[in-house]
């Protein structure tokens, strides 16, 4: 059984409601609830009379270091079989963090901790890992993003993966590691024996310099499924020293995030070699790179090699034109396994939407999202569309974000989506302007059909 709420200020009547169902129930989550430390002794006694809380979430409540210290004090007890723990920006400091290595010893069956979006800095990671080496700590899903760490986290972090067998997902974005600290994390994760499914190292100053340990990483882990180093300026070269490891037989990517990542065209040659064979790789962003039409024109050329089976390509923002999207238009035509197609922020205009509309149109299309956000589309481009949503069968969310259409275009989508034909389940509108009597139609559009969503 589970208790989800979420966004919800409770009073003394409804908190006296709930006392009774957290400590009953398996799953209790409370996130954003208005909590404070006055709460969290009941929250204390509650769970240390649930013998059977496998999952606890505090998220986004201001807890501070008091609350937090109760919180836990209600977990240490024999009988207490907690398998996740959230406290993601609960207000947590290091003082706090002074008696983690005590909880960790006590919660063998501890699996998962969530602590991003809390100032523990330096200081507090020491003392989490203190816990974390701990026999009894069988931890294997780590997450510290927002945490005010820098490279002198790092050694502590790479002392403990290399003696702890159980870690699958360490999370460490947007923290200030610099590259010494991320070679020291890389060798730390390089000697350890994890299986390490999931590394998220987003907005960390990773370098050029720092894809060679990287690449080394990629090399030892062959558990390794997603990648994630968004907002760090790899370069062409880094970009090119990481595919000689993603190349390896041995590498199983899925899910590769790359976003402004300082990647041209160039760097897209060596991306290009990873699509064509790895049949693994399934999601990869780009999004935020310079690689304008030329490198747009090398992915679609690998999209439709027969060794790519790429699900979502996120390429918005990347200085692409109406020029690129006949490849793109190729690339939906004959490519059988590309689903999410993600090109918002892109000056495509109406001719670029109307070459993708040719490929859309065609009967054995098989993409099912698309995001068209900021990308100059008038009117125009909104008949073209709405032409194409009467025969697709495929495309089930549509974004026009931000675009130039009226009231016109607007109602050209409106007629279309009404229509019994239209397999449509969500159209995102934000930050287009429409009279009333747009708004009554998309209003009568949502009643008649209650399986359409209209997010405006």
């Amino acid at each position: 059984m589970s208790l989800d709420i979420q966004c919800e200020q409770l009073s003394d009547a409804r908190w006296t409601e709930l006392l009774p169902l957290i400590q009953q129930y398996q799953v209790v989550r409370l996130d954003d609830c208005g909590l404070t430390e006055v709460r969290c002794k009941d929250i204390s006694s509650a769970i240390q009379s649930n013998p059977t809380l496998t999952e606890l979430s505090l998220c986004t409540n201001e807890l501070g270091d008091p609350g937090v210290c109760l919180v836990l004090q209600g977990l240490q007890n024999p009988t207490c079989k907690i398998q996740k723990l959230s406290l993601q920006n609960c207000s947590l400091t290091e003082a706090g963090c002074r008696v983690l290595p005590d909880v960790l010893r006590s919660l063998p069956t501890l699996r998962e901790l969530h602590l991003s979006d809390n100032p523990l800095g330096d200081a507090g990671l020491k003392l989490l890992c203190e816990g974390l080496l701990d026999p009894q700590c069988r931890l294997e899903k780590l997450q510290l993003e927002y945490c005010n760490l820098t490279a002198t986290s790092c050694e502590p972090l790479a002392s403990v993966f290399r003696v702890k067998p159980n870690f699958k997902e360490i999370v460490l974005s947007n923290n200030d590691l610099h590259e010494a600290g991320v070679q020291m994390l890389c060798q730390g994760l390089k000697d350890s024996a994890c299986q390490l499914e999931s590394l998220k190292l987003e907005n960390c100053g990773i370098t050029s310099a720092n894809c060679k340990d990287l690449c080394d990483v990629v090399a030892s882990k062959a558990s390794l499924q997603q990648l994630d180093l968004g907002s760090n300026k790899l370069g062409n070269a880094g970009i090119a020293a990481l595919c000689s490891g993603l190349l390896l037989p041995s590498c199983r990517i899925r899910t590769l995030w790359l976003w402004e990542c300082d990647i041209t065209a160039e760097g897209c040659k060596d991306l290009c070699r990873v699509l064509r064979t790895k049949q693994s790789l399934k999601e990869l962003s780009l999004a935020g790179n310079e690689l304008r039409d030329e490198g747009a024109q090398l992915l679609c050329e690998s999209l439709l090699e027969p060794g790519c089976q790429l699900e979502s390509l996120w390429i918005k923002t990347c200085s692409l034109t109406a020029a690129c999207c006949s490849h793109i238009c190729s690339v939906l035509t004959k490519n059988r396994s590309l689903l999410e197609l993600q090109m918002s922020s892109n000056p495509l205009g109406d001719l670029g939407v109307l070459e993708l509309c040719k490929a859309l149109g065609q009967p054995d299309t098989v993409l099912r999202v698309l995001w068209l956000g900021d990308c100059d589309v008038t009117d125009n481009g909104c008949s073209s569309l709405a032409t194409v949503l009467l025969h697709n069968r495929s495309l089930r969310e549509l974004d026009l974000s931000n675009n130039c259409m009226g009231d016109s275009g607007v109602l050209r989508l409106v007629e279309s989506v009404r229509q019994p034909s239209c397999a449509l389940q969500q159209l995102v509108l934000y930050d287009i302007y429409w009279t009333e009597e747009v708004e009554d139609q998309l209003r009568a559009l949502e009643e008649e059909r209650p399986s359409l969503r209209v997010i405006s």
